[in-house]
């Protein structure tokens, strides 16, 4: 599919890329990771679903394959660019204001810890109409509510199509609450981000 130039303008126009992803979304995350290149000029903070007390090498793989700087967020961190924050299990990553994290113990969002619901909707807040928001892969409806609140202050909200994903429930649950300015599939999200 040929991408429009709409989105591509949206995109580029993005200060934040954020990517919420659960069961299935590994791969498209540890690609899209891989690929962005050091000097992008965006935040980009990914929260991805893990189950909870269970020990992950996601930032050390992540970190090891990646161009851009890349840490686990840490309460009080002071939001850069070109930089690629993960939301730590069993926290839910807030973000304060367009400078700051904070991490908070409150109780699971969609039975997840971190939920991406609590970071997208933090992030429409601070961020406004400033953001790029991915959806992916994912078997509850953590997210959709977050990308509607994001779409609804004017940042660029996509969502993996449910066809191409491995769990449709993320992105039919977002796409039932018409929270998705575009549906794309894995290979377009990717070939977006390389623009």
């Amino acid at each position: 599919m040929e991408l429009s130039t709409d989105i591509v303008e949206r995109w580029h126009q993005s200060d934040v890329l954020l990517l919420g992803g659960s069961a299935g979304s590994f791969k498209l995350l540890f690609r899209t990771v891989k690929s962005l290149a050091a000097n992008l000029g965006k935040t980009v903070i990914i929260i991805i679903h893990r189950k909870k007390n269970y020990f992950s090498e996601i930032e050390k793989l992540f970190g090891q394959h990646s161009r851009m700087y890349l840490r686990e967020i840490c309460d009080k961190d002071v939001i850069k660019k070109n930089t690629i924050y993960i939301a730590p299990a069993n926290y839910h990553t807030l973000i304060e204001n367009e400078k700051q994290f904070s991490l908070d113990v409150s109780e699971s969002v969609w039975y997840s810890k971190p939920s991406i619901d609590v970071t997208f909707d933090t992030a429409a807040e601070a961020f406004g109409n400033r953001c790029t928001a991915i959806l992916l892969s994912g078997a509850n409806q953590d997210g959709a509510e977050g990308l509607l609140k994001l779409r609804k202050k004017g940042s660029l909200t996509i969502v993996q199509d449910p066809s191409d994903a491995e769990m449709a429930d993320m992105p039919n649950a977002a796409i039932h609450l018409k929270a998705a300015d575009y549906i794309l599939t894995a290979e377009d999200i990717f070939k977006l981000l390389q623009l």
